[in-house]
Parts: structure tokens; C-alpha cells; sequence
């Protein structure tokens, strides 16, 4: 009775706190400040004594993001200085990512020798991104032309003293062809190009499957030591999660305040709307014809999707996604090519708030674009996005050059970046589900999704649950 009372006060205190602000700042209701203040630390204290009885990672991580919003609220000055703490966390994921791709790839593909089945996995991988990326940008296109969030928008309202954007260089075709290959793997790594690092991963392991049984062996044991140990080095990285995540989110709430808010609002309502439409419509389809269990997949992902949410860096999230996709049961060779590929090729959050966006400059400057139009934009910026999840708010470079390319002004991209940062929270959450979704389904495409068994948890998906009521009564209860 306790353990299912606390959770329910939890949520109602925070609940009760969040509408007693949002109506208090909106001139709705008058209240004292300082018993505003008491009622959100009050729902704050119930909240950690719900992380103090559930101590799991996933559930401090999500408490942290609520501390760090009330901390940036109440204390913004303050706020603004934890941001090297989410800096510090973005760093030390960042020297995970290249040794555990490399290694995970290696072991994955030259430790098979069975360079076929790798090809298969590849083609297969290729054909669902492409297929996922291109709803995901019509649902963007619906969803903007529907609202039309852009239209009536002043240039008077954007926010000043933002930081600025430097406009890229423009990119022809074999431009980003060129981007794709490495030519120092050593630089990709510092410039953190995961597909660049996927590339050099890729060759080196089909050369190492080329190679004889007795010079392969030596290499192949370093590499699978290696991702054993990053994986084990991501565990002690996650323990700082908590305070990274937390930290990033004071920053965000108190650096940013709530003025370019109300102006624009029906974009932000507009993205948040389109995303969750994609993934009722998209992801949820996919999960049930791919016979993927739904609550085994959401809790495996809740960890990855709430850092990927707080940092706005798919990249943050890549070793706890990809480690939670192998204990869900997807083979590590599947999980080592599809994540990592899926974050240059599958950015299907991204993809959609482009799609969005781009559409949402034009209303906003009155440049009326025909439906021609728009397709010819958002298939180039879904191009030239290529490669971009694990740069906080690159995307907003890339509108930026794309948009000045097609003749649009400039300006309401600053008018966007206001906002970005809760855009960029969304979009990121949806690129990290939708990678993880895809080795799930390339998985079980491949026919070896191994469904791992998990103590507490129903081993079932959701139309045999239909089909059988009845093993409802044999399910053990949640712990």
C-alpha cells in the first residue's frame, strides 16, 4: 500500500506545484512568492524520498532534471554557473564514444568473419532509416501547415543579446560525400564524427576478418577487452549522470526565462504535437509489426532518452542506449553497426523539426512556398543533417545555411533560438528512441532478437497480450 501511495503523492505535489506557477506567472492567480516557493520545494522533498526508496539511476536522473529546473527558477544567477558540471559530463561521454564504437564494431564484424550477413545488416539498417526519416518529415510538413505557428510572427518580439549563429559554408554533393570518409581517424575523433569513426571501424574490421586465424586472434581479444572495459567505464560515467543532467537543466531554465516563450509558443506546441503524432503513428506501428515488447523497450530506453533530453546531445546517450539495447537482447555486432550509423542516417527527431522549421522561416517572412517548394528544402536540410546528432543544437546551424541558400531572410532562425534548446530537448529524445527502435527491429529482421529475461517484468508484447488475457493472472508483479 506504501509503495504504490507514494508514487501517487509524488506526483500530485509536483503536479499541484507546476499548475500554481504556470497560472501565477501568467497573471492567472495572485499568490505570495514565498508560498509558491514552499509548495514546489515542498513537492521536491517528496520527491526525493521517492528516489530514496526506488534508488535507481533512471529515477535520480529524472528527480535531478526537476531539482535543477526549480534550482534555474529560483536562483538563475546561481543556475548559470552550474553549467560547467553539464560540461564536465558531456566531456567524459564524449571519450567513450569513439574506443566503444571501434571496439564493439571490430569484435562485431571481424569476429564473425562472416562478412555477408554484415552487408545484409547494412542494407537492411540503410532501408528502414530511409523509409522512418522520410514519414517523420512528412509528419513535420503536415503538422506546420496545419498549424501555421509561423504566420503573424513580429520581428520586434525576438530576443536580444542572443548569442549568434555563424552561417556555414554552403555544401555541394560531393561535399558531404567527402564528409563521410575520414582522412586522420585521429581528427574524427577529436571533431567527435561518429560517421566517420563508423567508416574507419567498418574497414578495419573487414580487413581484420582478412587476415589469418593467428594474427586476427590477438587483435580481436585487445578489442573485445576494450569495449568490455568501456562499458564498465560508462557505469562509473553514469553515476555522475544525475548532477550533469541536473546541472544542464538549471542552465537552461536560468539563462533563458520565459519572455520568447509566449511569442512562440504554437511552434513549440506545433513540434512537440508533430513528435508525439510520429511516434503514435511511426515508432509504436513499427514496435508492434516487429513484435517488440513495448514496456521492456520504454524501460530500457528511459534512462538514454531522459540524458539525451537534459544534455539536448543524442552523443550523451549513445553508451547507456547501446548497452541497454544489448541487455534487452539485441546481439552487440547489431547494436555496434545499427546505433552508431542510425545517429548520421536516423535522426528522425531531427528530421521532423527541420522539416518543420524550415516551412515555419517562410510563414514567418511571408514567403509563400508551394509544396514543391518545401519537398526541394527539406530534402536537402535532411541531407546536409546527415552526421549531426552529436552536436547540441547544430541542426539550428544547418537551418541556417539552408534556409539563406533557398533566399529566406535569416532572422526568424534568431527568432527560433529562443526557443531551441526545449526544441532540441524533443527532437533529441525522438533521434535516441527511434535509434534504439531500429536495432530492435533490424534485430529482429535479422531473425536474432534474443529477448534477455528480466526478473519482475512481462515477457510479452502487446497483441499476444490481446490474444491471451489470461496470462495476466500468471504475470509477477512489478517491483
Amino acid at each position: 500500500m506504501k509503495k504504490s501511495f507514494l508514487p501517487l503523492a509524488t506526483l500530485l505535489c509536483i503536479t499541484i506545484a507546476a499548475i500554481l506557477t504556470v497560472l501565477q506567472q501568467y497573471g492567472f492567480i495572485s499568490l505570495p512568492a514565498e508560498a509558491l516557493t514552499a509548495v514546489r520545494w515542498a513537492g521536491i522533498s517528496v520527491l526525493l524520498l521517492y528516489g530514496l526508496q526506488k534508488r535507481t539511476l533512471t529515477t535520480w536522473i529524472l528527480i535531478s532534471m526537476v531539482v535543477g529546473a526549480e534550482i534555474g527558477y529560483d536562483f538563475p544567477t546561481f543556475a548559470t554557473s552550474l553549467n560547467v558540471l553539464s560540461k564536465v559530463f558531456l566531456k567524459l561521454i564524449k571519450t567513450i564514444i569513439a574506443p566503444l564504437i571501434f571496439a564493439t564494431l571490430v569484435v562485431g564484424i571481424a569476429g564473425h568473419s562472416n562478412l555477408k550477413q554484415v552487408g545484409s545488416m547494412g542494407w537492411k539498417a540503410i532501408v528502414y532509416f530511409e523509409i522512418v526519416t522520410t514519414l517523420a518529415l512528412f509528419i513535420g510538413l503536415a503538422a506546420i501547415n496545419i498549424s501555421k505557428a509561423g504566420e503573424g510572427i513580429d520581428s520586434s518580439v525576438i530576443a536580444q543579446g542572443q548569442e549568434e549563429i555563424a552561417a556555414p559554408a554552403k555544401q555541394s554533393a560531393a561535399d558531404i560525400i567527402l564528409h563521410v570518409f575520414p582522412e586522420n581517424i585521429a581528427k574524427s575523433i577529436v571533431e567527435g564524427q561518429v560517421l566517420q569513426i563508423v567508416v574507419f571501424s567498418v574497414l578495419f574490421a573487414i580487413g581484420l576478418a582478412m587476415v589469418n586465424e593467428k594474427k586476427r586472434k590477438p587483435m580481436l581479444d585487445f578489442c573485445e577487452s576494450l569495449s568490455e572495459t568501456m562499458f564498465k567505464f560508462t557505469n562509473i560515467i553514469m553515476y555522475f549522470a544525475p548532477i550533469g543532467v541536473g546541472a544542464a537543466i538549471a542552465y537552461t531554465v536560468g539563462h533563458m526565462g520565459f519572455g520568447i516563450l509566449l511569442n512562440l509558443f504554437q511552434l513549440l506546441a506545433t513540434l512537440y504535437v508533430a513528435l508525439l503524432a510520429f511516434v503514435l503513428l511511426v515508432l509504436l506501428p513499427v514496435a508492434l509489426i516487429a513484435r517488440i515488447p513495448i514496456r521492456r523497450f520504454l524501460k530500457a530506453v528511459s534512462g538514454p532518452v531522459s540524458i539525451a533530453f537534459a544534455t539536448t546531445s543524442s552523443e550523451a546517450a549513445l553508451p547507456r542506449a547501446m548497452e541497454e539495447m544489448e541487455k534487452l537482447g539485441v546481439p552487440r555486432r547489431i547494436v555496434a553497426f545499427v546505433m552508431p550509423t542510425g545517429y548520421s542516417f536516423n535522426l528522425d527527431g531531427t528530421t521532423l523539426y527541420l522539416a518543420l522549421a524550415s516551412v515555419f522561416v517562410a510563414q514567418a517572412a511571408g514567403v509563400p512556398l508551394s509544396w514543391e517548394q518545401q519537398l526541394v528544402m527539406v530534402f536537402t536540410l535532411m541531407l546536409t543533417s546527415k552526421g549531426v546528432a552529436g552536436v547540441p543544437r547544430a541542426s539550428l546551424v544547418i537551418l541556417l545555411g539552408t534556409v539563406a541558400s533557398f533566399n529566406l531572410p535569416v532572422w526568424p532562425v534568431f527568432a527560433i533560438l529562443g526557443i531551441d534548446e526545449l526544441m532540441d530537448m524533443a527532437r533529441t529524445s525522438i533521434n535516441v528512441t527511434g535509434n534504439c527502435l531500429a536495432t530492435a527491429v533490424v534485430a529482429r529482421w535479422e531473425g536474432e532478437f534474443d529477448l534477455q529475461p528480466e526478473t519482475g517484468l512481462v515477457e510479452t508484447t502487446i497483441p499476444e497480450l490481446l490474444q491471451d488475457k489470461q496470462e495476466e493472472d500468471r504475470t509477477p508483479e512489478l517491483v
